[in-house]
C-alpha cells in the first residue's frame, strides 16, 4: 500500500551540506518527494511538535538543537514509507546504524543524527499535518 511519511533534515546535516546528497539517496531508493521546505523552526513550534517528549531530561536540549538552524521537511510516498524510510535513515545512534544509512554515513551522534523519521503510519500522519497542513 503507498503510504506517506515524514522526514526531517536536522540541522546538523544541513550545515554540513549534505542534504544534496540525502535527497539523492531518497530518490534512490524511489520516494518521491511530495513536498519539501527549507525552514526554521520557532522555539514554540519545535516545543509543540517534540511535546511528546516533554517530560524526558533531553527535551530543551531537543529542542535547541532542532531551532539552532535550518531543517528541511519533506512528505515522501512509497509503498511501505514508513519503515521503508526508517530503514534507510537506520538506527538512532550512528555508532550502531548499519552501512549504508543516512545515519551511519551523515549523524555525528545520538542527538546530531542527521534526520528524523516518522516511527508509525499514525504518527506520520500526525506530523504531515503538522508541517503540511494542505497535504
Amino acid at each position: 500500500m503507498v503510504e506517506r511519511t515524514l522526514a526531517i533534515i536536522k540541522p546538523d546535516a544541513v550545515q554540513a551540506k549534505h542534504s544534496g546528497m540525502i535527497i539523492n539517496l531518497i530518490e534512490l531508493n524511489k520516494f518521491s518527494i511530495v513536498r519539501m521546505e527549507k525552514i526554521n523552526l520557532s522555539k514554540e513550534r519545535a516545543e509543540k511538535f517534540y511535546e511528546v517528549h516533554k517530560e524526558r531530561s533531553f527535551f530543551q536540549e531537543l529542542v535547541s538543537y532542532m531551532t539552532s538552524g535550518s531543517v528541511i521537511v519533506m512528505a515522501l510516498e512509497k509503498e511501505n514509507a514508513v519503515k521503508d524510510w526508517r530503514d534507510l535513515v537506520g538506527a538512532t545512534d550512528p555508532l550502531k546504524a548499519a552501512p549504508g544509512t543516512i545515519r551511519k554515513m551523515f549523524g555525528t551522534s545520538i542527538g546530531n543524527n542527521a534526520t528524523h523519521g516518522s516511527d508509525s503510519i499514525e504518527n506520520a500522519k500526525v506530523e504531515l499535518k503538522f508541517f503540511f497542513p494542505n497535504l
